[in-house]
């Protein structure tokens, strides 16, 4: 395009209209700036405990190394560096640098007892971790793995995310057991000399003042862990409560598949009333085109006329609206903002229903992002009927908290005629029926004729009656067709016309006559939340014989509802089946998974508190987290611990 721009004419240019490219951009220069920030974090932190610039060198090593082999992995796979595997790699820094500090940890706790060889120092320090660092490694892989099996749409998620995220576990676990304890053995050495001095520097100053606050926390939250250790039955409750409250969040926290995001673009559907004309319809276009050039943060828009993503028609049209870039919009610039003035300024325009779409964040599952159903006709009544069931269902689904609103392009008030052809006629005339409705296709439809080549191009030949000419029912006089004799006769003598009305189109959904209604949840909801309003008001508006189904990225949704209850008691499964086998005992690993819902019960109070839902994101990081939780609970059975 660029090429080709270079040699319009003056004036003339390309512009991107929509281009889902600038928010994968925009979104994947975000996360490798927080895969840096987050590498750069945590070397900071491993530096403050370990009070060492030696002792930090090794676990930064173990970053790059796990990385490294990470895409390596990727680009094994035939994986793409998407939002998915850079959110696992960002995940993965704060998980794979703590096998090395382990190590680091270990080999200094030898220091502090007496040892003087690097090398004996780092053999005994293996010999005490080596048990703990296999066994969380191999319950974090696992999860993952398990995890990763998941079928269906959001198991498409979890496969990308979970498979990352056990190669990056299992190069930091390789690299624990190999790489680390070589660097501890060259790079480490005692803080003392043979007299047992140490030297006085900033490292060593530093390391007393950080320690004497870190031995006060340290006993503080040990008398109030031995206080509850006597108290065994107040712990138990607190994990019995943990676990009521956990399940009461869960229930209440919104479900999404895939959040909703800014993505720079939005679709204006607008309809007029039915049989409207296409000059009629671009007026309405022209004032909705005024009003989105004086809307802030909108970059630019294209018009379209006669179509839509909801139907197609004279009374049909809709906008391409590409925002500005993030950078450059205002506070009260942000996609909700500008919907929220777009949907009210458009009240402004008689006649006409508007809609304001964003699109949908996973290409082939819908253009838009909101809810997408069929209301289904499965006693093959009327209709007219249909449509006032219809208006019903979207009336009371517009009324509904969770719902901005419903929208349905149906309706069965198009003009139309209906033409009925004297047979009797016909065969007095000698001429078939057929003949007579080819014509009429021919003249008012259009019909396919032939081909031709001319100046090495092929060009179509297609029939079709001049504007003027076929403008009204009068001009059926003027259309003739030829009968056997070889006569010409006017079409007008063997056809009535009768003026009614009825629907643009039928459509069909599971073989039951269709209408499909779209939407968008309210500020503050989510599309899990506009489900259960749909299926409340569907109990209530819906007779019998008439139900409904879900399509595109809805139908995905609904699909995906038990998935987080599958995935917690999976790896919760998994976890006790590897532990119970590692530590030849029943009873033992429920000391590790009895943390794990406390663990988790306080990213659901976080997403209760800054307004987060329950979507692929998070649950991707709770099946993190339950593997942390895990690993903790295994550390702590260490002798060092």
């Amino acid at each position: 395009m660029e090429v080709i721009a270079r040699n319009l004419p003056e004036g003339l240019l390309f512009q991107r209209i929509n281009d889902a490219k600038q928010y994968l951009d925009a979104s994947i220069n975000t996360v490798v700036e927080t895969l840096i920030e987050a590498i750069l974090l945590v070397i900071l932190v491993v530096y403050v405990f370990l009070q060492d610039i030696k002792s930090t060198l090794i676990p930064t090593i173990s970053i790059i190394v796990s990385l490294i082999g990470t895409f390596a992995f990727m680009q094994m796979a035939g994986f793409t560096l998407n939002l998915l595997t850079l959110f696992a790699l960002v995940l993965t820094i704060g998980t794979v640098v703590g096998d090395a500090i382990i190590v680091v940890e270990a080999v200094q706790a030898n220091f502090d007892k007496g040892y003087r060889s690097p090398y004996l120092a780092s053999t005994d320090a293996m010999r005490n971790v080596a048990m703990a660092l296999f066994t969380s490694s191999v319950i974090f892989m696992v999860v993952f793995i398990s995890v990763s099996m998941i079928g269906g749409t959001s198991g498409a998620f979890y496969r990308q995310f979970g498979l990352t995220m056990a190669a990056a576990i299992g190069i930091s676990a390789l690299n624990a057991f190999t790489l680390s304890p070589a660097l501890c053995a060259l790079l480490l050495r005692p803080y003392t000399d043979e007299n047992g001095v140490e030297k006085q520097n900033f490292a060593a100053r530093f390391r007393h003042a950080f320690n004497a606050i870190f031995s006060v926390v340290s006993a503080k939250y040990a008398h109030i862990a031995f206080r509850f250790m006597k108290h065994k039955y107040i712990s138990l409750g607190i994990v019995a409560a943990a676990i009521g409250l956990l399940v009461v969040l869960v229930r209440i926290t919104p479900m999404a598949l895939v959040p909703d995001e800014d993505t720079g673009m939005l679709y204006v559907n607008l309809n007029t009333k039915p049989g409207t004309s296409l000059s009629e319809n671009a007026k309405s276009l022209a004032q909705m085109d005024r009003i989105l050039r004086n809307i802030p943060g909108i970059a630019h828009q294209a018009m379209t006329k006669g179509y839509s993503f909801t139907g197609s028609g004279s009374n049909s049209g809709m906008f391409f609206v590409p925002l500005k870039p993030w950078e450059e919009r205002g506070k009260d610039e942000s996609i909700t903002a500008i919907t929220e003035k777009i949907n009210e300024a458009a009240k402004g325009i008689d006649g006409a229903q508007v809609m304001v779409m964003s699109p949908s964040l996973i290409p082939g599952f819908g253009t838009c992002n909101g809810f997408d159903l069929n209301l289904e006709d499965k006693n093959g009544g009327s209709i007219e009927r249909f449509q006032q069931i219809k208006y019903r269902f979207i009336a009371e689904l517009s009324q509904q908290p969770e719902i901005s609103m419903g929208y349905s392009e149906f309706s069965v008030d198009y003009p139309q005629y209906w033409l009925d052809i004297d047979a009797a006629k016909c065969e007095r005339a000698g001429i078939s029926p057929n003949a007579i409705l080819q014509t009429i296709q021919g003249y008012y439809g259009s019909s396919y004729i032939s081909n031709f080549n001319r100046f090495s191009r092929l060009y179509n030949v297609t029939m079709q009656a001049e504007p003027d000419a076929r403008v009204n029912a009068e001009s059926l006089n003027n259309i003739y067709v030829r009968l056997e004799n070889g006569e010409m006769s006017p079409v007008a003598q063997y056809v009535k016309l009768t003026r009614t009305q009825g629907p643009q189109s039928l459509s069909r959904f599971n073989m039951f006559n269709s209408i499909n209604v779209t939407g968008t949840p309210s500020a503050g909801h989510s599309n899990g939340q506009a489900m259960e309003a749909i299926e409340r008001v569907a109990k209530k508006t819906l007779p019998l014989g008439y139900g409904y189904e879900y399509g595109g990225m809805s139908l995905e949704e609904s699909k995906s509802k038990g998935n987080f209850a599958l995935v917690f008691a999976l790896s919760l499964l998994i976890i006790y089946l590897v532990l119970a086998s590692l530590y030849e005992s029943l009873i033992l690993p429920f000391a590790i998974i009895l943390a794990v819902p406390v663990g988790i019960l306080g990213s659901f109070v976080m997403a209760q508190l800054l307004d987060f839902q329950n979507n692929i994101y998070m649950q991707t990081s709770i099946v993190l987290l339950i593997g942390l939780l895990a690993k903790t609970g295994i550390l702590h059975h260490l002798p060092m611990a």
